[in-house]
């Protein structure tokens, strides 16, 4: 079965890198940046002159690309090349019907579609330890399992065509939360003489312990902002949660409070920065 990989950036270059080096079959690939693809040539696999090409020598595709509107050219464009025995995996984060709107492109040409959005950030991308949460037919989940096991160690089954792209929605605001409670109470203790170390061993203590102080509070002592999940990206993710909730009716102060604290550092003019960059807009450098 030989494999496709279109969009190698931050997270994409080191999934497929871990395809490459457990895949017993061809791996393809291509980017917009030929020097991506240069570089996964390098350590073994076959690069394409276009996601096309992808297409026309895979037996599944995998994309990451950035945005909505990304995956529907993606798929879009390659649509005149799929063929009944193909299966297409989405990985990308994007809108769930804007997902669903692909998957019924490629199901109407005969092939099988799913989005497989992944969690955790680039540490985890390169040691194949991502988290990835799975919308498509329960069938076509245990044919694609073993491919998503390159990639991660922790791979779940939503739903149907969607799921797995709303979960990451859920997913991610929440980190938001979580990150903004992070930031305050941080800024707060450390103004009153309290040492970013001092914080995240006494809140270790507690019921308060969470992921994103125990990986991140070293950088953000250090002020170190250096990219491994920018904050555009997850402004991004709370655009879309923002939709949803509109279109469910659920009213969510706490995201659209994140919201605005990414809105800010957007329009501040560090959206390419790491997403714990928050913790500056928080403390009041840009107001």
């Amino acid at each position: 079965m030989k494999i496709g990989f279109i969009g190698l950036g931050i997270m994409g270059e080191s999934m497929c890198e871990n395809i490459v080096k457990k895949h017993n079959d061809e791996v393809f690939c291509s980017d917009l940046n030929p020097a991506q693809v240069e570089k996964l040539v390098s350590l073994g696999a076959k690069g394409c002159a276009s996601n096309i090409e992808v297409a026309q020598k895979a037996d599944v595709v995998i994309s990451m690309v950035p945005k909505s509107e990304h995956v529907k050219a993606v798929y879009t464009e390659l649509l005149p090349y799929i063929t009944e025995d193909m299966i297409c995996i989405d990985m990308s984060t994007i809108d769930p019907s804007v997902s669903v709107e692909c998957a019924n492109m490629i199901k109407a040409k005969g092939a099988q579609f799913a989005d497989a959005p992944v969690v955790k950030s680039k540490p985890a991308a390169i040691a194949g330890e991502l988290g990835i949460l799975v919308g498509c037919d329960e069938s076509l989940y245990e044919t694609i399992k073993p491919i998503l096991l390159y990639m991660g160690c922790n791979v779940i089954r939503m739903g149907e065509n969607g799921a797995g792209l709303a979960m990451k929605i859920c997913h991610n605001t929440l980190c938001a939360e979580i990150q903004n409670g992070v930031n305050e109470t941080l800024l707060l203790a450390r103004s009153m003489g309290i040492t970013p170390e001092q914080f995240h061993t006494a809140v270790s203590y507690g019921g308060a312990q969470n992921f994103y102080l125990d990986a991140q509070w070293e950088n953000i002592a250090k002020e170190n902002y250096t990219t491994a999940f920018s904050l555009e990206n997850e402004r991004k993710d709370l655009g879309i949660c923002q939709s949803l909730a509109e279109q469910q009716g659920i009213a969510m102060p706490g995201a659209d409070h994140a919201k605005s604290i990414y809105d800010k550092g957007f329009d501040a003019g560090i959206g390419k920065e790491d997403w714990r960059a928050t913790y500056k807009v928080v403390r009041g450098d840009y107001d």
